[in-house]
C-alpha cells in the first residue's frame, strides 16, 4: 500500500509518478492562462473561464502546499526551504486578493510565475543544475561583487572621458552605469556611445573583459556540473 508521503514526496512509486505528472501539467496550463489573459478584447465569457481555471488551479496547488506540509517531517524547515517558499509564493497572492484589491499592483499578479519554477522539482536535470549552483556559489558571489565593482569603476571612467563632449548624454555617473552594463554584457543597444578618441579606446578594453566576465562564471558552471554528474555515476 503506497502512503500518502511517498505519493507526495517521492516518485519512484506510479502514484508518485502520477502526482507529479499531475502537477506539472497544472503548472503549464496555469502558464499558459496567465499569457491567454493578456491577450486583447477577450470575452467577457473567456475571462470569467479563465478566472475559474485559475482558482481550480492554484485550489488544487493549495492541497498540494498544505499535504507537502502535513507529511514533512521538519515543518518548519520545509516553509522556509526553496521549494516552500516557492510553492507558498504561488498561492499567497491569490488569496490576498480575495482580501484587497491587488489588480493595480502587478507585481503581485507576476508572483503566479514562481509557479515555474515549481517544475524544477520534478526535473533531474534541473537539480544537477540547483547543485552545480551551490557547489560553486562561493565563486558565483565573489564574481558577482567583482562585476558590480568593474561595472561602477567603468562608469567613473567613461563619465569623465565623455562628459564634456556629451553633457547631455552623459549627464551623471548613472548614465556610464547604463552604458557600462549594456557594454560589458556585450548587449550593445547603441543609445549610448563614446565619441571621444579615449573613450572609443576604452571601451575597446571593456568589450574584450565583458566577454571575459561571460566565460568566467559559465566555465565555473560547466565544470561543477561535470563533477555532479560524475558523482551520481
Amino acid at each position: 500500500m503506497t502512503s500518502l508521503k511517498q505519493v507526495v514526496q517521492e516518485n519512484d512509486t506510479r502514484h508518485g509518478r502520477a502526482f507529479d505528472m499531475v502537477i506539472q501539467v497544472l503548472i503549464v496550463l496555469s502558464a499558459i492562462g496567465f499569457a491567454v489573459e493578456t491577450l486583447p478584447d477577450l470575452s467577457a465569457r473567456s475571462l470569467l473561464m479563465l478566472q475559474v481555471a485559475e482558482s481550480v488551479i492554484l485550489g488544487i496547488f493549495t492541497i498540494e502546499y498544505l499535504l507537502r506540509l502535513y507529511v514533512s517531517e521538519k515543518k518548519l524547515a520545509f516553509v522556509f526551504s526553496f521549494y516552500g517558499l516557492i510553492d507558498l509564493l504561488a498561492i499567497l497572492p491569490f488569496y490576498l486578493g480575495l482580501a484587497i484589491d491587488l489588480r493595480s499592483v502587478r507585481i503581485f499578479r507576476l508572483a503566479r510565475l514562481a509557479l515555474l519554477l515549481k517544475l524544477f522539482r520534478y526535473n533531474k536535470a534541473a537539480n544537477r543544475l540547483k547543485r552545480a549552483f551551490i557547489e560553486v556559489r562561493q565563486e558565483v558571489l565573489v564574481f558577482g561583487f567583482f562585476s558590480l565593482a568593474l561595472i561602477y569603476l567603468s562608469a567613473v571612467a567613461i563619465y569623465y572621458f565623455e562628459h564634456d563632449a556629451q553633457p547631455e548624454v552623459f549627464v551623471s555617473v548613472f548614465d556610464g552605469i547604463w552604458w557600462a552594463v549594456v557594454t560589458l554584457t556585450t548587449v550593445g543597444y547603441g543609445d549610448i556611445v563614446p565619441i571621444t578618441l579615449g573613450g572609443k579606446v576604452f571601451t575597446f578594453f571593456v568589450l574584450i573583459i565583458g566577454l571575459g566576465m561571460i566565460a568566467i562564471p559559465s566555465g565555473l558552471v560547466a565544470s561543477a556540473l561535470g563533477r555532479v554528474r560524475d558523482s551520481e555515476k
